[in-house]
């Protein structure tokens, strides 16, 4: 019997998602725990498992094509099997791209452009993407999809002849960049959801202080150097060590790790430390989850494999949800000092910039050569108060000015 294959709920915020490739194709054989295709959810792309065996008899989702959860994307059953035999409950896609290839659709003539009533170009999601990436003018090419409407195979087909539209810059070089419009992805999308959420509900402070780097970069150097020669391949970075550093500081003032709950405050007894590591399209936050039983090296190792898995968008579900507190570091990018924008609903964020070199005030007097390094903490005013903020950033600064008691 026909059986449908619908869009599962990959992460736990997730509503769409959109199918980045199929592995597969119709008339392949699957079976159950085979990867047969990918979906771009809004915080990874992930791999999509059979439930069931048998053969593909219809792709209903194309790639490039976005569906809601429980929306079908295919159809599996017997070779030969009907497909109109499958009734349908489940939504049906939010948008599916013109270029599905299913054995229903037959190749059309192209036609001159079509233009709606909006006066938009009809032109599907993907279509329009690789036309932005490859600079086509969609005006002037011709679609041979549904209606007239463009699709992958008429961009692609038009690259070699296509008009670019550019904008020359104002000294009268190359244009910075094509003109055009990009869709929004699963991930901005829910950032920007998030965002919005967290500026507009959760009243934001900012404290901010210096601290004295030099130690920790001495202590970081030396400490590599050890590493080096006893053959260890890890190499600690600043990040590292301000990591574990937040977490001894959460030790010492634990009511900033707590969480807004709307009628109650959530006191966290284990640290579930996130950071942000940057995407193409966004961010996301790993979690080293009870940070605070785990020692210098295990925070540092941790940091280093989660930081690649979400590179490679392989990060799954329980490495990026149920963080009590979130680090966020520009430093390596020679940002000296910003604000972060809280992580709902952590109550607290803290902001990491570039280690600096200046001249700074002895106790003596005396103006001599130092480095400095930036730590704003953004606080949710609900839960966290300046003072605790304060405190927060005190026990911070003593931990990372006096760096030896990290690796102990």
């Amino acid at each position: 019997m026909a059986k449908e294959i619908t869009m599962p709920a990959l992460s736990p915020s997730m509503t769409e998602g959109v199918l980045a490739k199929w592995h597969k194709k119709v008339g392949d054989t699957i079976k159950p725990g085979e990867v047969i295709a990918e979906v771009e959810t809004d915080k990874a792309t992930m791999d999509l498992e059979a439930y069931d065996k048998g053969t593909i008899l219809l792709i209903a989702a194309p790639e490039g094509s976005k569906v809601a959860v429980n929306g079908r994307i295919a159809v599996v059953g017997e070779p030969g099997e009907k497909v109109d035999a499958v009734s349908s409950s489940s939504p049906a896609p939010a948008s599916t791209s013109a270029e599905a290839k299913t054995v229903t659709q037959t190749a059309a003539v192209p036609t001159a452009v079509v233009v709606s009533s909006s006066g938009r170009v009809k032109i599907s999601p993907l279509a329009k993407k690789i036309a932005n990436e490859k600079g086509v003018d969609v005006t002037r090419v011709a679609g041979s999809g549904p209606g007239g409407r463009i699709v992958r195979r008429d961009v692609e087909a038009a690259q070699g002849g296509g008009s670019v539209r550019s904008t020359a810059g104002i000294f009268g070089g190359k244009p910075i960049a094509q003109d055009g419009v990009r869709p929004v992805s699963q991930m901005r999308a829910a950032i920007a959801r998030r965002l919005v959420e967290s500026k507009t509900t959760a009243p934001h402070f900012y404290v901010e202080r210096e601290v004295d780097a030099a130690p920790l970069a001495k202590l970081r150097a030396s400490a590599n150097v050890a590493l080096e020669m006893a053959g260890e391949k890890l190499k600690l970075s600043v990040n590292d060590f301000v990591l574990k550093a937040a977490v001894e500081a959460l030790r010492r003032v634990p009511a900033v790790n707590s969480s807004w709950e709307g009628a109650s405050i959530r006191q966290h007894g284990a640290v579930h430390l996130a950071f942000a590591v940057a995407l193409p399209d966004g961010l996301i936050t790993p979690v080293i989850r009870n940070a605070h039983a785990k020692d210098f090296r295990t925070i540092a190792r941790e940091a280093k494999e989660l930081g690649a898995k979400a590179k490679a968008g392989k990060l799954q579900p329980e490495e990026y949800t149920g963080g009590t507190f979130t680090v966020s570091n520009l430093g390596m990018i020679g940002v000296e000092r910003f604000s972060a924008i809280l992580n709902p609903p952590q109550a607290a964020i803290l902001a990491v910039g570039a280690t600096v070199k200046k001249p700074v005030l002895a106790s003596n007097g005396a103006i001599v050569p130092g480095e400095r390094m930036s730590l704003t903490v953004s606080a949710d005013h609900r839960v966290v108060d300046g003072l605790m903020a304060g405190e927060f950033l005190k026990a911070l600064v003593e931990v990372l000015e006096s760096p030896g008691v990290l690796l102990m």
